[in-house]
C-alpha cells in the first residue's frame, strides 16, 4: 500500500521526457477531462446529501427523543379542567423537565400548512396540546399514562416513539444511499477512464512499437500513459469539484428536509478536498490496469 501511494504521488513530479513521448491530442483528452469533471460534480452532491442526511438523522433523534406531547380531548365545558389536571400530573412526574400548553396561535401555526391560515380554531372542538420536555434520564411512560388515565381521562400521551424511529431510519437510509452513490460514481469513473486509456493506447500503437524498438520497457511506456491520464482525471475532477461546491453553496442552507439542507457548513467543506485526489487515484489504478493489459496484448 505504501509503494502504491508513493507511485501515485510520483506522477505529479515534473517529467518533461515522459510528457513528450505520447501526443497530448485526441478525443481521449476531452473524454477523460469531461468524465472526471462530471463524476466529481455528482460526487459533491452525493457527499452533500450523505452529510445532510446524517445531520437530519442526528437532529431528529436528539429533538424527538426528549420531547413528548399530551393531547387533551374533552367537552368544551371540561376542557380547561382536564388540561389543568394533566398539567398537574406532568409537573409532579419524575423525569419531566418542563411542560407548556400550546397557545391558540401556536396550534393554528401547526395546522396552517394543511387547513390554511383562516381556520377558526376558537369555534372548533380542537384538542389542547401540551408540550413536554423530559430530562436526560427520562420518565416512565407507562406509569405516566396510567396516572393520566386516572386523573385526567381525556389526556393522551404521545412520546413520539412511533414518529421518531421511521424518521431517523429514513434519514439513515438516505445517508447510506449517498455513500452508495459515491461508490457507483467511482466505479463509473474507473470504467470511463479505462475505455479512454484503451482507446489512447490503441490509437498510439505505432508510438508504442517505436518506443520498444529504441529500448523502452513496458513499465516506462505504461507509466507515461498512466501519468497523463492521472493528471487529466485530477484536473477534470478539480474543476468539477469547484463547480459542484459553488452549486451546493448556492442551495438553501437551512430546513427540515434533506433537499433544503444540502449546503455544507464549517469543517464539512473540507470533505470536498478528498474528491479530486480520489478521482486521481481511481484514474491511476484504472489506467495502470488497462495499460498493462493492452501492452501484453501488443507483444
Amino acid at each position: 500500500m505504501k509503494d502504491l501511494l508513493s507511485s501515485f504521488l510520483n506522477f505529479f513530479r515534473p517529467d518533461v521526457q515522459a510528457d513528450t513521448v505520447v501526443p497530448p491530442t485526441g478525443y481521449t483528452v476531452w473524454l477523460t477531462l469531461f468524465s472526471a469533471g462530471a463524476m466529481a460534480f455528482l460526487a459533491v452532491f452525493a457527499l452533500a446529501m450523505s452529510l445532510a442526511a446524517g445531520r437530519l438523522a442526528d437532529r431528529w433523534a436528539s429533538e424527538l427523543s426528549q420531547s413528548s406531547t399530551v393531547r387533551v380531548t374533552a367537552p368544551a365545558d371540561q376542557l380547561e379542567a382536564q388540561t389543568e389536571a394533566a398539567l398537574q400530573v406532568l409537573r409532579t412526574t419524575p423525569g419531566v423537565a418542563s411542560v407548556r400548553p400550546l397557545t391558540i396561535d401556536e396550534q393554528r401555526a401547526l395546522l396552517t400548512p394543511w387547513f390554511g391560515p383562516e381556520l377558526p380554531l376558537e369555534s372548533l372542538p380542537i384538542p389542547r396540546l401540551i408540550d413536554v420536555i423530559e430530562t436526560e434520564e427520562g420518565y416512565d411512560a407507562q406509569g405516566l399514562r396510567l396516572r393520566l388515565q386516572v386523573e385526567a381521562p381525556g389526556a393522551i400521551l404521545d412520546d413520539h416513539g412511533r414518529w421518531r424511529a421511521p424518521l431517523v431510519d429514513a434519514a439513515t437510509r438516505l445517508r447510506s444511499l449517498g455513500s452508495l452513490a459515491i461508490l457507483l460514481i467511482a466505479v463509473v469513473t474507473a470504467a470511463m477512464i479505462t475505455l479512454a486509456a484503451n482507446a489512447a493506447l490503441a490509437a498510439n500503437r505505432q508510438v508504442v512499437q517505436v518506443l520498444r524498438l529504441v529500448g523502452a520497457r513496458d513499465s516506462f511506456i505504461a507509466r507515461v500513459f498512466v501519468r497523463r491520464f492521472t493528471i487529466r482525471a485530477l484536473t477534470g475532477a478539480a474543476i468539477g469539484t469547484v463547480f459542484g461546491g459553488i452549486t451546493v453553496a448556492a442551495l438553501p442552507g437551512a430546513g427540515d428536509t434533506v433537499l433544503s439542507g444540502l449546503a455544507l457548513s464549517g469543517f464539512q467543506w473540507l470533505w470536498l478536498l478528498i474528491v479530486p485526489p480520489s478521482a486521481g487515484l481511481v484514474a491511476f489504478l484504472a489506467t495502470r490496469a488497462a495499460a498493462s493489459g493492452v501492452l501484453r496484448r501488443l507483444t
